[in-house]
């Protein structure tokens, strides 16, 4: 049996086990040593983050969405990992406007850990806040990813975002601050190399993200005369329905617009 194989076991049982109203620390901990077991399996840096993030979506009732933010060289953020692209145009927002959960976690100096329970009444992010809400969130729990000692520096921060007012609260905090250590442990024994490598990745994956999902706002747009915008909200809307990856939502569309039509509700 492969290893993605055995992941694939591993997350049966994680989505099984999930039920934090049991008293006792007993499911939760049985989870991470299966987490860690999988992980010592992963071929790459890069699986161990995705599969760190699966396991955030399952031990975290209301995270819709994760992803990685990683602290460059040069200051800057980028995004190596993701559970779907909604999740990095949230990071890259971030990015942007230099405020949000994930940047507030990620450098150092900060709080380390930030959560918002409800974006409509969040002063610290003026300008990040309103557009989350735009993108279906409302709210959000940030950690940092320190690879060394307690008081070591951060290198980047574990983010999940909920659709839900209230989702996410202090017991999410505690979960997401174990799975952050588990993926830092992870990043420690990476050289910057192997670091350069994601960050790369990600590019490549980003570029042909957007390609595709233009392709699919164009049909859209073509299809029904709306702006972009409106046709953007269209694929997220259907995303979120069905459960897969906007840019697969996207790239479906582009290949067979001719056989198929997005929901107009």
């Amino acid at each position: 049996m492969t290893s993605e194989q055995d992941w694939q076991l591993d997350r049966k049982a994680f989505a099984s086990d999930t039920d934090r109203t049991r008293p006792g620390p007993g499911p939760l901990a049985e989870q991470f040593a299966k987490l860690t077991a999988t992980l010592l399996a992963a071929p790459s840096v890069k699986d161990v983050l995705q599969r760190v993030l699966d396991a955030t979506t399952l031990m975290i009732p209301a995270a819709d969405l994760a992803s990685f933010t990683l602290l460059d060289d040069d200051g800057g953020f980028h995004t190596p990992a993701e559970t779907d692209d909604v999740a990095t145009d949230l990071d890259v927002l971030q990015y942007r406007f230099r405020e949000g959960p994930c940047v507030e976690a990620a450098v150092p100096g900060g709080p380390a850990v930030a959560l918002c329970r409800d974006l409509a009444d969040e002063p610290r992010w003026p300008r990040w806040a309103p557009a989350a809400m735009d993108l279906g969130v409302r709210s959000v729990l940030a950690t940092a990813l320190i690879p060394g000692p307690p008081d070591g520096r951060s290198i980047g921060a574990l983010n999940v975002y909920s659709r839900v007012v209230n989702g996410l609260d202090e017991a999410d905090r505690d979960v997401l601050l174990l799975l952050a250590t588990h993926a830092s442990l992870a990043l420690a024994t990476t050289d910057a190399v192997t670091r350069a490598e994601l960050q790369a990745a990600h590019l490549r994956k980003a570029i042909e993200s957007r390609d595709v999902i233009g392709q699919a706002k164009g049909i859209i747009m073509a299809r029904r005369g709306v702006s972009a915008d409106a046709a953007f909200d269209v694929l997220r809307r259907t995303s979120q329905d069905l459960n897969v990856k906007l840019a697969e939502v996207a790239s479906t569309l582009a290949t067979r617009h001719a056989e198929i039509d997005l929901p107009t509700g």
